[in-house]
């Protein structure tokens, strides 16, 4: 009997939606979007991990099942203002705009939210530039090093093999008079 993988549902945004599908992995529910892409490398998609939200699609394994994100109102709220004289509206849809402009001027009645402080990630940026500046200093100071040794030790095993040439010819000399003394000796 076959094995049964088990499965983990994953979710990634589809405009006002979110898709969610139970796969086996990454790659399946990758798979089961058509992605060409990896949404997941890009942060776009992610597993889920709340139990009771994953259940349902638990239910129906491989099937992509959409979900609105959040209500109507959240939506339309999120939409950017249209100047009316840019963007006029239908005139079966002038009385629906006209209800709801005061709507969306009540929503947007909150302060935006400030950008985020940048300063700790340009700091971040920099130490990590200032390391790599440094490990480069001590590569070339550390590769001058090398060479310098480099150099000492040819200088060293020239002065090793003049001695070496010396002394082997001198060898040679005291032998050939060590054996002309000897056979002179022996008579």
């Amino acid at each position: 009997m076959p094995r049964q993988q088990k499965l983990k549902v994953f979710r990634t945004p589809i405009g006002f939606h979110d898709a969610y599908v139970a796969a086996p992995s990454r790659k399946a529910a990758l798979e089961a979007w058509g992605s060409d892409s990896d949404l997941f490398a890009r942060g776009i998609a992610e597993p889920v991990t709340d139990p009771e939200l994953a259940r349902e699609f638990l239910e129906h394994p491989g099937k992509v099942i959409r979900r609105l994100r959040g209500t109507e109102a959240e939506q339309i709220a999120a939409l950017p203002r249209r100047s009316p004289s840019k963007h006029p509206a239908a005139p079966s849809n002038r009385k629906a705009a006209e209800i709801e402009a005061p709507k969306l001027k009540a929503t947007r009645s909150v302060k935006p939210r400030p950008r985020p402080d940048r300063t700790a990630l340009s700091q971040a940026e920099r130490q990590l530039a200032d390391a790599e500046d440094r490990h480069q200093k001590e590569i070339r100071v550390l590769a001058q090093r090398e060479a310098k040794l480099l150099h000492e030790r040819r200088e060293l095993e020239r002065q090793h093999d003049r001695e070496r040439d010396k002394l082997q010819r001198e060898l040679a000399t005291t032998k050939r008079a060590f054996e002309k003394a000897l056979r002179k000796w022996q008579g």
